[in-house]
């Protein structure tokens, strides 16, 4: 039988999204991470090509505390703008670098089950719901058809979405989803890929970047506005996967393509999270 290769879970967005020079780059980086001896899963959203689908269709976005409202008009664009283009192409440039893509999302094979999510937020001292539509939250996720894949060095691309025990679709935050594949799948390391050098104690200079950290450390570092904006949900990402079995999280600038090849040379990058 032979020995199982260390999983590396690749959470892909920002600018390595939208840039298709760097994006082919970026997922040349991404395969060649085979060749450190990993097992490569890709998971993915596509907040720029939905907006631009949505628009086309002209369907307006409504977004509830940065939280998007997905009907079931909107989510059958949503999934078309994520499966059909993002994932695709994904795959092709994959397949392109020598290597075997595999495009899925979290409904085949039932690899991810979501529960429907209800938003709540306080509003003049009681909490209130709000219902986004087909947005869902990641409860499982089942490893069984990716570890199959795994095994005979196909690199599956993940889009984010997923289903309830009914069937009902969904679209889920792809930092989350990404968190929960990596911890499911016991990833020896879940790289999320951002705009910036990882995480900094301040953003205007390149020398606080912060190089590792404790889960335990990120409740303090959000109450001293360290981490905010955009890098909160990639934190809460990194939790998600090391409370469910991941062993590291590290936290790289997509916008260059060589960090990648640091973490494959297990290199000390960006901001790694450690439990």
């Amino acid at each position: 039988m032979k020995e199982k290769k260390p999983v590396i879970v690749v959470k892909y967005g920002g600018n390595a999204m939208t840039d298709d020079v760097l994006k082919q780059q970026v997922v040349k980086n991404i395969c060649l991470l085979q060749n450190y001896g990993y097992n490569v899963v890709i998971a993915h959203g596509g907040g720029p090509f939905i907006k631009q689908a949505l628009l086309q269709a002209n369907i307006e976005s409504e977004f509830i505390d940065g939280h998007r409202v997905t009907t079931p008009e909107a989510y059958e664009h949503v999934e078309k703008a994520l499966k059909g283009q993002v994932n695709g192409t994904l795959v092709k440039l994959i397949n392109q670098s020598g290597y075997r893509g595999v495009g899925l999302s979290g409904k085949d094979g039932k690899i991810a089950t979501a529960i429907k999510r209800l938003h709540k937020k306080e509003v003049d001292g009681h909490v209130e719901e709000y219902d986004l539509g087909q947005v869902g939250d990641v409860v499982s996720i089942d490893t069984q058809l990716l570890d199959l894949l795994l095994e005979h060095e196909f690199i599956p691309v993940l889009a984010c979405l997923a289903a309830d025990v009914d069937s009902n679709e969904y679209n889920v935050n792809a930092d989350m989803f990404a968190g929960h594949l990596a911890g499911a799948l016991k990833a020896e390391k879940f790289v999320v890929l951002t705009d910036v050098d990882g995480l900094m104690r301040d953003i205007d200079d390149p020398a606080s970047l912060v190089s590792e950290l404790q889960i335990s450390d990120i409740s303090s570092l959000k109450d001293k506005q360290v981490i905010r904006g955009g890098m909160i949900p990639k934190t809460e990402a990194c939790e998600i996967a090391l409370k469910n079995g991941a062993a590291a999280a590290v936290i790289i600038n997509g916008t260059d393509p060589d960090q990648l090849l640091s973490v494959g040379r297990r290199e000390p990058v960006g901001t790694t999270i450690v439990s």
